[in-house]
Order: C-alpha cells, then structure tokens, then sequence
C-alpha cells in the first residue's frame, strides 16, 4: 500500500469473528456433555453452527466495509498486550484485530466454507456415539477461531498465536478417534512434525524484530540503534517502514553472516509455512491427516490450515518482493510440490489419500503464485481451491458414509446411478481441479502458470516453475478422473448388503450443491484481461499489492522480450495446457473408463518397480524414520540412559553414601560416644547406690563404723612398728 493507504479506521466488531466460535467451544466443551444428554444432539450442533454464523455475517459486513475503504484497515482494539520499555526504544504490542481487503478475501473463505463443513458434519457425525458428538464440535469451533485469530491478528505475534492455535486443533481433530492408536499417532505426527516449522517461524520474526531496531557493524562489534524507527510488529506498521525510503534503504542492505536479511526472514518464515501447508520437505503429516472423520479433512485442506503458509507470505508481500532469492526458494519449492505430489496420487486407492496428495500439490500452485509475485494469483487459487476441495472431500465423505465407510476404491465403483448428487457435485470440482475452462480452477491456475513463466523476478528463468506446474497439471487431471471412473463408474464392487443400504444425507448434499455450483462459477470475479474481463479480483486487491507488484517484473509489462512474452504467448501456453487435459482426460477415460484397475494390473500396465516406488510414495517416511526419527529416538534412548545411570547414578549414589556415613556417625556417637558417656553415668549411679548405703542416718551403724575403722587403723599401726 501507498503512504496514504496505511489509514485506520476503528471498528468495534471485528473482535466477534475469533469470540463467536470460542464461546462455541466453551459452552460446547463445558456444558455440551450434559445438554447432548438432557435435550438432544440439536443444541450441541445449533451452538456450534450459530456461532460460526455470527462470524460469517460479521466477515460480510467486513467484506463490505472493505469495499467501501479500498486504502484502509479496519481496526478493533482491545487493550494493550505487550510492552517492552527500553532506552532508545519501546516496543508496543496491542491485542487488535484488522482487516484490509486481503483479510476480508481470507475471512470470507474461512467463515463461509467452514459454516458449510459445520452443517454438513451434522449428518456426517449422526451416528457418533463412542467419542462424543459434543466433543468433535467443540473442537470444530475451536478450530474456527483459532484460524480467525490468525487471519485478523494485526501483528505478526498474534498471527503466531493462531498459527499455534490450528496446530493444536489438528492434533485434537485428526486424533478424534483416539482410543485407535494408529489415528492417535496421526495426530501426533501433524504435531510434531509443524513444530519443526514453527522453530522457523519464530527464528524468522525474531530476526524481522531485530531487524527492525537496529543494525549491527561487524567492525566495531556494537549494535546501533535507528533513532528514527521504533521496532514494531504490527503488519501495517512494517508496511509503513518499507514504504520510507530511508529505512528501506538501511534495512536491505543489513546481512547475517554474508546473507541479506531480509533473505534470511522470508526464507525462515517460508520454513514455517512449508510445516502449515504441507510442502516439501515437510508435508508427510497432512496424508495421515485422513485419519480424522472427514469434514476435519475438508476443514484442514480446503479453507483453514493448509492455506495459512499461503497467507502468511501474501500478508508480508512487502518484505518478499525485496528478496528475488526468498521468492525463488518459495516458487521452486512450491513447483517440485506441486509435481512431486501430483505423482504419488496417480497410484493410492484409498478415496481421501487421493485427495490428500492433491492438495498437497494444489498448495504447490498457490505458492508458485505468490513466489513468482502475482500475490493476487495466488490468492485467487487459495479461494477457488477452497471451493473445489471442499466439495471433493465432502464427496468421499458422503461416498463413505453412504457405503457404510468403505473408502478403498476396489469396494467401491457403480456409484453414478446410486448417489447421483454426489457424484455430480464431485464430477464438477473435478472439472474445476483440472483447469476444464470456465470452472473456478481454469481462471486462477492459468493465471498462475502464466505469471511464472512470465516473471523477471526470480534467480532461475521463469519457463522452469512453468515447466513443473505445467507437468503437475497433466498428472493432476489424470489421477482425478481415475479416481471419478474408479468410483461412480463401471461395476459396483461392494457386497449386495451394503449395495442395498446406500443413501444420500440431505443435510450433506445440499451443502455439496452449494460448494460444487461454487466450483464451477466461483472463478468468474478473475477473468483475466486475456479472456475478455477486467480481473476485478486482482483488482480488488490491489491497494494490498500494489507497492510489491510495482517492484516486481512481469517481462510482458516490459514489452519486447519476444513472442513468449506477449498475450499472443498467453494464449499459446494456454492452448498447450487444453491440450494436455484433453490428452491426460482421454488417457484416464481409455484405462479407467468402466475398467477397475486393481494395483497388481496397474503395476504390470507401468511397470512394476515405478509402480512399487510411487505406489509406497517413494519411500519418504521409510527414509524419514530411517535417517531422523530412528537417530532422533536413539538419542533420547541414550539420553535417558545417561540420565538413569549418570546424572541419577551420581545423585543417587552421594544420597547413599551420604546415608551410609550418617549411619556409620550415627554408630560411633551410639557405641562409643554415647557409650562413654552412659558408662560413666551408670558407673556413678552404681557408685551412688553403695555409698547412699552408708549414709543410712543411723547413729548405732556409724559406731559400728567409726569403732571398727579405728580398730583397723590401731591393728595397722602396731603392725608397722
């Protein structure tokens, strides 16, 4: 944003949003056992359901105040957070919620895709009665706002809390059904492995902080502080310093060990982000994320969680655009996903692993989007994919239940005729996850492909992003459409008994019909100036973008640069990629098409030892527990080992010897010193008692004595003469 578009204007509702769907959670994870028994399920799921609408109407009167306020942010404040008094600098954190239009785009995607989930797992969890129908919606509005809370944090601190905050709702919601430990350890996984990427995270905004304060001269060994520039955390605060030319200056020239830092920052904030949204190297939680009931899966993977990595680097385009080697690290990462993933689905048979790895691979194209730095091309995909995921995961899910949680595709096929809504819904998000031009997916993935060929600002040339979302894309169609033939065509394969109990819950197809009419129009408010429109979502977020794209090169916007790089190179590439579809379709239709494929077959079609390697997902979480989880257990191993026998031995062992010298001191003072002691006194009291017979107070006895005492001295006297 411009100087002029970092105006505030104060609200007072946005604080609603992350409230509404956490008093969901409390009233539904303190009181929910009792009313479920009391008065029936209805008030569990209205509670759940009613909050996250409040915060859906509150995300459009948002919407709309955004529209309004194209170079504005919306601010609620509630009270000071955190302050940190210092001698050349204060740094001030407010607990605040903001809003601009990149947020309103966000808040809508998470409010309305999640309002619809929330409604179509009433009939999902109908039948839940072991693990607590009171408990998976508290834990679905707990996910709601923490993922509203880091959509709406006005600081990158608060951004943090709810980073943590979806963290912890997928380890509770992916190991719902806990007391199976193959699903507990699900959840776990997810766990563990975004803590590695939140270490990232955190190294990389501490370093952004640091950044902002000072600078440190590697000659004289001090650190000097900016006087001009107070550090800050707050987004639009960040954004206001980039837009000063004077601080921009002294901040892209700062270096950590010979690296500029604001590489350094993007690249370990972008760590974290490939731990939220499941990128390489670390996506290997997000297909055991399937082990949740599936409106967990189409919560994480279409509109919350794995799209927070994507926001996050859109929310800080105003440091990624100064970094062309941060972007690339992002966009080449983001294209070996996309393909890598896209891979892995071509073999799986499992319904929801399908599924899985596609988004994993879609998350690829949007991060290639925001790489390439056409942020609102990234944006776009994360909204429309929003759409088109939703309604495929929904779809396996009311597969599922309608076949009585059969989700391996060898007992499934046949289902065209059975589940009709389902399967036309599904069909239309696949189109959309195709490209198939005029659905929601062919407006925003072209738009991005295109960008990346066409960038200027990366450290590699832009045809090799191109090249492997290009190549993604043509797996992505095929394996889709295997996975539509395998599923609603040919033969059903189920048993008569499940075959004959096969249904369609209302409560679930009427949210797919909403979910899977937006798949196929939701891509019309971004038709691109090449396809006769005006791109209006590109250019609704344009006062978000507008500072970064100006620094960032499109060669077409450069002219020249050949035929390629021209709307006449546009539309080539976008035939090339028709093409591919129709190729990849008709490849699908010809194998796939009222043929089951068992794996043995398909391994003897593409040859055994490809098909063994990608069929195991190229042995990656073998590798993983070989090389780092296995050394990483042995270590611990040791480490308790050193502490039971080591730190414990030598504190155990000074115990022991400190009460084996305290019982030999406790013998010496028993035996000898008091010893001592008690013989003297007994032998005075022994002494005591023979003299007190002398001292009897008889007059006739010390007579006796005196005369014999005499008689002895007289008879010794006269002796001695």
């Amino acid at each position: 944003m411009h100087e002029a578009a970092i105006k505030t204007i104060h609200v007072s509702y946005l604080w609603l949003m992350p409230a509404m769907p956490l008093l969901g959670f409390l009233i539904n994870g303190i009181l929910g056992k009792k009313l479920e028994q009391k008065l029936g399920r209805w008030v569990v799921h209205s509670t759940a359901i009613g909050a996250v609408a409040v915060s859906f109407v509150v995300a459009c009167i948002t919407f709309a105040s955004n529209i309004a306020h194209p170079h504005a942010v919306l601010v609620t404040r509630l009270w000071d957070w955190i302050a940190f008094p210092g001698a050349a600098h204060t740094l001030h954190v407010d607990l605040a919620f903001a809003s601009d239009r990149l947020t309103s785009v966000m808040l809508m995607v998470v409010t309305g895709v999640g309002l619809l989930i929330h409604i179509f797992s009433t009939g999902y969890m109908a039948s839940e009665d072991h693990y607590g129908y009171w408990r998976f919606f508290a834990f679905m509005n707990l996910f709601m706002f923490a993922m509203l809370t880091l959509v709406l944090g006005d600081s990158i601190l608060l951004m943090f809390v709810g980073w943590e905050g979806v963290g912890l709702c997928s380890y509770l919601l992916i190991g719902y059904y806990y007391q199976d430990r193959e699903k507990a350890a699900a959840g776990m996984k997810a766990f563990v492995v975004n803590r590695i990427g939140d270490f990232g995270f955190i190294v990389g905004f501490s370093l952004l902080l640091w950044s902002l304060v000072g600078t440190w001269d590697q000659v004289s060994g001090l650190y000097h502080y900016q006087a001009a520039f107070s550090p800050t955390l707050t987004f639009r605060n960040i954004d206001a310093l980039m837009a000063d030319a004077t601080f921009r200056n002294a901040f892209l020239a700062k270096h950590v060990l010979g690296v500029p830092v604001v590489t350094l920052i993007g690249i370990l904030l972008f760590v974290g982000a490939t731990g939220k949204s499941a990128q390489i190297p670390l996506y290997v939680w997000l297909p055991d994320a399937m082990a949740g009931p599936t409106p967990v899966s189409a919560l994480i993977h279409a509109a919350t969680m794995v799209t927070a990595g994507v926001y996050m680097i859109a929310r800080l385009n105003f440091i990624y655009a100064y970094s062309p080697a941060a972007m690339t690290v992002v966009a080449v990462v983001g294209g070996l996903t996309a393909l890598y993933a896209a891979t892995i689905g071509l073999f799986q048979t499992d319904i929801k692993k399908v599924l899985a790895y596609s988004t994993i691979s879609q998350l690829g194209y949007m991060f290639i989007g925001v790489g390439v730095g056409a942020f609102s091309a990234g944006i776009m995909h994360l909204m429309t994919h929003a759409f088109f995921k939703a309604t495929l995961f929904l779809g396996a899910g009311s597969v599922i239940i309608g076949m009585h949680h059969r989700q391996d595709m060898k007992d499934l096929g046949g289902l065209k005729g059975l589940m009709k809504s389902t399967f036309w819904t599904f069909l239309f998000a696949t189109f959309a996850i195709s490209g198939i031009p005029g659905t929601a997916g062919f407006f925003s993935k072209d738009e991005i492909l295109w960008k990346a060929f066409d960038t200027n600002n990366l450290l590699i040339p832009g045809w090799i992003v191109w090249l492997l979302g290009f190549i993604g894309a043509g797996f992505t169609v095929f394996y889709m459409f295997r996975l539509v033939f395998q599923t609603f065509y040919g033969e059903p394969r189920a048993d008569e008994h499940t075959l004959e109990h096969v249904h369609e819950d209302w409560r679930m197809t009427s949210v797919l019909w909403v979910l899977g009419i937006l798949s196929l129009i939701g891509g019309y408010v971004g038709v691109s100036k090449s396809l006769g429109g005006s791109n209006r979502f590109e250019h609704y977020l344009e006062p978000v973008f507008e500072r970064s794209a100006a620094q960032i090169h499109f060669l077409s916007e450069e002219g020249g640069h050949g035929f390629m790089h021209s709307m006449g190179g546009e539309y080539t590439l976008m035939g090339l990629t028709l093409l591919l579809i129709a190729v990849a379709i008709w490849l699908a239709w010809k194998i796939y098409y009222n043929k089951y494929r068992t794996p043995e077959q398909e391994a003897e079609m593409y040859g055994k030892g490809l098909h063994r390697l990608v069929f195991n997902k190229y042995y990656i979480d073998e590798i993983y527990f070989k090389f780092v989880v296995n050394p990483l257990l042995a270590f611990t191993r040791a480490c308790k080992w050193f502490d039971h026998w080591v730190v414990d031995g030598a504190v155990n062992g000074a115990a022991w010897l400190t009460k084996f010298f305290a019982w030999l001191d406790g013998g010496i003072d028993a035996v000898f010193v008091d010893g001592l002691v008690n013989l003297s006194a007994h032998a005075t009291l022994g002494l005591g008692r023979q003299f007190r017979k002398l001292q009897a107070g008889r007059i006739q006895q010390y007579i006796v004595v005196l005369a014999t005492g005499l008689s002895i001295l007289v008879i010794v006297a006269f002796l001695l003469k």
